[in-house]
């Protein structure tokens, strides 16, 4: 079974990752926000060690429940730079707190940010069919403009490298290789 390339062969949570969720479209808000805040704790790092601290990173911070983490105080942050499940940056666990806070700002003003999130895919997911890696770019226009957006809101960590790398994982954009399995199932579930 041939996988996109950048799937390390026998390291199984990767592999799971990749043939379960990578480039599926959510529009579950709490998956979104978890996302949006793993691949803002994933900047500068490599995806294996996100998806190895994932588990604790559900369990610190509350299952990525906006309202939850919003209402976290300095006293528990604090704690979290000494643990070491997650990535210890204090810049991005307050991070966490400031985008929970902004998100539901948002969601406030909005009254749906999942819709407003998949705006800027115009809804619906945009398949790109790349014949390998060096095909893939780290950043396009939508997420350039969805990285401005949210730091408007007063979102950090997302940049337009890591927009686009969550749009990615949300299945915003779908970005299979032209050889992975996965490419052909998630075109027939459309």
């Amino acid at each position: 079974m041939t996988r996109c390339p950048w799937v390390p062969a026998g390291q199984e949570l990767y592999v799971q990752y990749h043939d379960q969720e990578w480039g599926v479209p959510s529009r579950d808000e709490r998956h979104l926000f978890e996302m949006l805040k793993l691949e803002g704790a994933q900047a500068g790092l490599s995806w294996w060690t996100i998806l190895q601290k994932r588990a604790r990173y559900r369990e610190v911070f509350h299952g990525f429940e906006p309202e939850k983490v919003a209402a976290m105080n300095d006293r528990a942050l604090d704690a979290l730079v000494r643990d070491p499940g997650i990535v210890r940056h204090q810049g991005k666990i307050a991070a966490v707190r400031r985008n929970a806070r902004a998100w539901l700002s948002l969601r406030e003003r909005e009254g749906d940010v999942v819709t407003w999130l998949w705006s800027f895919v115009g809804g619906e997911p945009q398949v790109r069919r790349p014949g390998g890696l060096e095909e893939l770019p780290t950043e396009t226009p939508e997420s350039r403009a969805l990285s401005r957006a949210l730091r408007k809101e007063g979102f950090t960590f997302v940049g337009p490298t890591t927009m686009h790398a969550f749009m990615q994982a949300v299945g915003m954009v779908e970005e299979h290789t032209t050889d992975c399995f996965r490419m052909a199932e998630l075109a027939a579930s459309r």
